[in-house]
């Protein structure tokens, strides 16, 4: 029986630090409250630690196993995934953690509420969330304000989107007014087409979307490295609901192109894993350990593909650090967190870190 599930959670040896346990105490009061609250309280405490410089204290500094992909140079596989501060307010006290890099967003062009609440619900018997939250977020000159005053030196990858309200005849123009806005302060910038929670989004997942929408950003990318003097490589975030057709058209677009990189993948509108649970048919995007397997495959199946031309980037239920080695198995060169952490807490990373880092294999 695989032992990174919900079960493994009450095993005492995971428990194996004081952030863990700290995380493990907390987790009841903080399930008892709303998701979105309880998201917003986490984030709060996190910034007060680390001000205070109790994450420092608490979390040691994970073993030293770069990676080199895009150009850039990865202190380790393991980074958080886009959605967990869609603003880039917490950028100081999430880099405290031991990621090897943070991703930042979905960002539209312009401030945006998102999906009525309630719009995130969490599954735990099955380790699992489900949101519907619409790239709620201030707009990007708010995320780059936040940017520009953070401390964070580490690597940043800033994810972008479209406003709700743009047609999607006219989304070139929202991802473009990103892509120019943040150019100077990402070391990558993610596109992202596969968000379930934005009517329409995932059709620019469809190939002649995909060929016009990529024409634009890598046309756009050139300009602004002439005009800043760095090239910030492009990643393209794709749904792990695609077809083997879909996935083989979009393999060969991202080749044409030249996109530096893949994030598979985004949240499922499956429900496998889940049936008869609480809120398991509520609308929006199903992430954590049922997402797993898909995600690998998906990693899997790019991979295969790309042949080793265009990296691949792992995130999809990823609780415990063999989940994070199943996604480099598959052939992702890094991998991102979420869900995990919402279950696991800090420790996972320092466990993923550990799992990827040469001595472990």
């Amino acid at each position: 029986m695989r032992l990174c599930g919900p079960r493994a959670l009450l095993r005492p040896q995971t428990i194996s630090n004081e952030p863990a346990m700290l995380y493990t105490l907390l987790r009841p009061a903080l399930f008892a409250l709303d998701g979105e609250d309880a998201h917003r309280l986490s984030l709060a405490a996190l910034d007060r630690a680390h001000a205070l410089g109790l994450l420092r204290l608490a979390c040691s500094a994970p073993p030293d196993a770069p990676v080199e992909i895009m150009g850039l140079r990865f202190p380790n596989a393991v980074g958080l995934a886009a959605g967990l501060d869609k603003n880039g307010e917490h950028i100081d006290a999430l880099g405290a953690l031991g990621f090897g890099f943070l991703e930042i967003g979905t960002v539209t062009p312009r401030p945006q509420p998102g999906n009525a609440r309630p719009r995130l619900f969490r599954l735990p018997a099955a380790q699992a969330l489900i949101n519907r939250m619409g790239f709620n977020n201030a707009g990007v000159a708010a995320l780059v304000a936040n940017i520009r005053a953070s401390s964070y030196r580490g690597i940043l990858g800033i994810n972008i989107g479209k406003n709700f309200d743009t047609p999607l005849a006219r989304a070139a123009e929202d991802y473009l007014a990103c892509l120019e806005a943040v150019y100077p302060y990402a070391h990558y910038v993610t596109v992202n087409i596969s968000s379930p929670n934005t009517q329409g989004l995932r059709d620019l997942q469809q190939e002649d979307a995909l060929d016009h929408l990529l024409a634009a950003l890598k046309a756009r990318q050139r300009e602004l490295t002439q005009r800043h003097g760095k090239t910030v490589p492009l990643a393209v975030k794709i749904a792990p609901d695609l077809q083997e057709e879909e996935i083989t058209a979009i393999a060969d677009l991202l080749r044409r192109h030249r996109v530096e990189a893949v994030i598979a993948t985004n949240t499922t509108l499956a429900r496998q894993g889940v049936e008869g649970l609480p809120h398991a048919e509520e609308a929006g995007g199903l992430s954590g350990a049922p997402l797993r397997e898909r995600a690998t495959a998906v990693v899997r199946s790019l991979a295969q593909k790309l042949r080793g031309e265009i990296p691949v980037i792992g995130v999809g239920g990823i609780c415990c650090g063999r989940d994070a080695q199943e996604k480099i198995a598959a052939g992702a060169s890094l991998v991102q967190l979420y869900t995990g952490l919402i279950y696991r807490g800090p420790a996972l990373v320092r466990e993923c870190v550990r799992a990827l880092a040469p001595s472990a294999a």
